[in-house]
């Protein structure tokens, strides 16, 4: 008689506990795994669109674009801003430049030759232009002299008619970083141009980037355009100034435009950058608040504290100036308007007369004075007409959608990057400077910014 064949479970499975131990161990090890590999490091991210994979470019070993990056305490797995539909973005834009006005808020521009390339003009004269209520008059921007390029360039320029992303390099100051998070049709709506003098070229072609010999150059999705600087400013932060400030100028068929500081690696599409940062906003101008200041005297001493720039005297005259006429600290009377004090390494525009405007009247501010360009920004802001729409976003955004990187320690062939304002003495202010009579020319703003932050 055969014997009862009985089956038992395996001993693995007789425990419901062991059995969801198991689960959890697996579950864990395979997220761990997945964050590792994954690019975000986040669990399950989303992408709003259809991003390039490939890398746009290969850059040898020795160049280090991705060294010294600053670190944030920002999560980047959740977004601080929302990010519409990749392919609607895409069509809005498309609807959009089809159905501009091709002359809307265009600005007359002065013509004529002068000493400098903005011509170098007197209190006076600037401030005339903050009022601008007669689309006749010719307002002052830049270009009193023939900016530097080649003719190639330039063609180039006028061709991109939708979105251009701006940056510089000047004296080998900072690396070429390649943006992320490309959609695939991006580079078809999207110019990206880099300015650089021969110090960034020459370290270019150090690294083997570039062949001088070539009449253009192009760096992954970066053009890289040579500015003669020889024909323009000493200073090389001022000639950065130049594309920061009139790139409605040097691009005039661009709808939009994003300057990005070259310390700067974008890491999403610009054009979901300026449809939800500009587009959804209904504003001319879309820039992060500064992440400490909120006053512009704040940054005005910091400048000065820190030795961002080397005539502290010339500061004070500059500040005392704007005292003068006019500038307050901040206060909930300049809402909308969230700061003073913007951190302008990523300026976002759309062109029309309000943004312009605005441009224009910042650089002739800042060849007047000094390159540090949050020093008159409230200033021109508000004494301008027509006013500025203005959408200055949280830092947390400022943080998501870029990387930053600390400039060059060392240049191309090894030495040490040496600073313009460095090479230079700090001349201190005169000690009578503030004072007239016994009193401070800004003791009323410095009264109010100090008596506000006591009550706060």
């Amino acid at each position: 008689m055969g014997k009862l064949i009985t089956t038992t479970k395996p001993l693995i499975l007789q425990s419901k506990l062991l059995c969801f131990s198991l689960l959890y161990l697996f579950t864990t090890l395979f997220l761990a795994l997945y964050t590792t590999l994954s690019q975000s490091k986040c669990l399950f991210r989303s992408s709003p669109l259809d991003p390039i994979q490939n890398s746009l470019f290969s850059y040898p070993s020795s160049y280090g674009e991705h060294k010294y990056a600053v670190s944030t305490a920002r999560s980047t797995c959740s977004s601080p801003v929302f990010f519409s539909d990749y392919w609607d973005v895409v069509k809005e834009i498309e609807n959009f430049r089809k159905n501009s006005p091709a002359h809307s808020g265009v600005l007359r521009y002065m013509q004529g030759n002068a000493d400098s390339f903005g011509g170098n003009l007197s209190t006076l004269t600037r401030f005339s232009y903050f009022d601008h209520q007669n689309d006749t008059t010719e307002v002052p921007c830049g270009f009193l002299k023939k900016f530097p390029i080649s003719d190639f360039d330039r063609i180039a320029m006028e061709k991109c008619d939708k979105i251009v992303v701006v940056s510089a390099i000047f004296n080998d100051h900072d690396k070429i970083r390649q943006p992320k998070g490309l959609g695939s049709k991006t580079l078809e709506d999207v110019c990206f141009f880099m300015f650089v003098d021969d110090i960034t070229l020459k370290g270019l072609e150090h690294h083997g980037l570039i062949s001088i010999q070539s009449r253009e150059y192009k760096i992954g999705v970066w053009r890289i355009v040579k500015v003669e600087k020889g024909d323009l400013y000493q200073n090389p932060a001022m000639n950065g100034i130049i594309p920061k400030y009139l790139v409605h100028r040097l691009f005039p068929n661009s709808l939009f435009s994003i300057w990005i500081d070259a310390k700067l690696q974008l890491m999403v599409d610009p054009l979901l950058l300026i449809h939800s940062l500009v587009i959804s906003e209904n504003v001319d101008m879309a820039i992060s608040k500064h992440p400490y200041y909120v006053h512009t005297m704040e940054e005005a001493m910091a400048t000065a504290r820190w030795k961002k720039w080397w005539d502290v005297n010339a500061l004070k005259v500059q500040m005392e100036t704007y005292c003068e006429n006019g500038l307050q600290p901040w206060s909930l009377s300049k809402q909308p308007y969230a700061s003073d004090v913007p951190d302008s390494a990523l300026i976002l525009r759309r062109h029309g007369l309000g943004s312009n405007l605005f441009s224009c009247l910042m650089f002739n501010e800042l060849e007047a004075f000094n390159p540090r360009d949050q020093l008159p920004f409230a200033f021109v802001r508000d004494h301008m007409k027509p006013n500025l729409k203005l959408n200055m976003f949280e830092v947390e955004v400022f943080e998501q959608v870029a990387v930053e990187f600390r400039h060059n320690l060392k240049s191309s062939d090894g030495t040490i990057v040496k600073k313009v304002s460095s090479s230079r003495r700090t001349k201190r202010a005169y000690p009578d400077l503030l004072y007239v009579n016994g009193s401070g020319r800004c003791q009323n703003y410095l009264s109010t910014m100090w008596g506000d932050e006591s009550n706060d």
